[in-house]
């Protein structure tokens, strides 16, 4: 006889929803990382005045920035380091935005009250067998390892009073169910870390190809005809060079802490679900 959790189908669903879904939200982001390096940074007020574009509307100043002798401030020199500052804009924002949908999920899956006090006190009284006070708990819980203790302890008082088991067949079906319980518990845990993960490693390539780019543009600042460089040319190259290093290597570092903080976190409660699943099984070995 196989005993199943208590889950129904739009439960299972239910735990594997959650957190945004970065085939919808990562576009829209671009779309604003874009508007941000148009319309901010490259606002005119970013860059000093300059008479040859006196008159001239936002779209041809917009359009004469790279092909005059302008000099930024402000935002402006942001907007100096090419094309690929929206995209690293845009990765950056990524990172925050799903740093903060990690958040929110995990302090939801944290439930009420604090997981240690919640465990230790779950562990006693199933130490105690009283199994109807733990469900109480879970259901004031209501995080992660509440979901999984209280299918657990479902199953757990379905197959206490089956008499057509033996122990042992009881214990492997209490341990399925806890194992069924915490998978489905993960996907909503994990998911979208591995944008995170990404983007850790990303942003850097990106910004050394952007890093390229603009020493590229410097050195061939450098070997104009007549000997004599541009320097407008080979400081723009330059700031693109520096730019799209500093915003790489800061989105990569954000990306990179923000993922270990919240691995961490899911950690935590992994092992918090482990211990309890722990006493579970070692209270139902007991007492049945």
């Amino acid at each position: 006889m196989e005993m199943n959790v208590s889950n129904t189908d739009e439960q299972v669903v239910a735990r594997k929803k959650g957190g945004l879904n970065p085939a919808i939200i990562i576009p829209i982001l671009l779309v604003i990382g874009i508007a941000i390096y148009l319309f901010v940074l490259g606002n005119p007020s970013n860059f000093q005045e300059d008479a040859r574009l006196a008159g001239k509307s936002s779209v041809a100043f917009a359009n004469d920035i790279k092909t005059t002798e302008l000099h930024p401030h402000g935002l402006g020199v942001i907007y100096m380091g090419g094309v690929l500052v929206p995209v690293l804009i845009t990765f950056m924002i990524i990172v925050i935005v799903f740093a903060i949908e990690r958040a929110i999920v995990l302090n939801k899956a944290q439930g009420t009250g604090n997981v240690d006090n919640f465990v230790l006190k779950a562990r006693k009284l199933l130490n105690n067998n009283k199994i109807d006070e733990v469900l109480e708990e879970c259901d004031k819980q209501q995080g992660s390892i509440g979901n999984v203790v209280k299918e657990g302890l479902t199953t757990y008082k379905a197959l206490a009073v089956d008499t057509t088991l033996d122990k042992e067949q009881k214990m492997a079906g209490l341990n399925k169910a806890i194992e069924e319980a915490t998978t489905l518990e993960m996907p909503m845990l994990e998911k979208n870390m591995n944008i995170l993960s990404t983007l850790g490693t990303v942003a850097t390539l990106v910004a050394l190809l952007g890093t390229v780019l603009g020493m590229i543009r410097s050195f061939q600042a450098l070997g104009q005809a007549g000997g004599t460089p541009d320097a407008a040319a080979l400081s723009i190259g330059i700031s693109e060079a520096l730019m799209n290093t500093a915003l790489g290597i800061s989105t990569s570092a954000v990306a990179i802490i923000l993922y270990n903080y919240f691995t961490s976190k899911i950690d935590n409660l992994t092992y918090k679900i482990d211990e309890i699943s722990m006493s579970i099984q070692q209270s139902f070995a007991e007492f049945h």
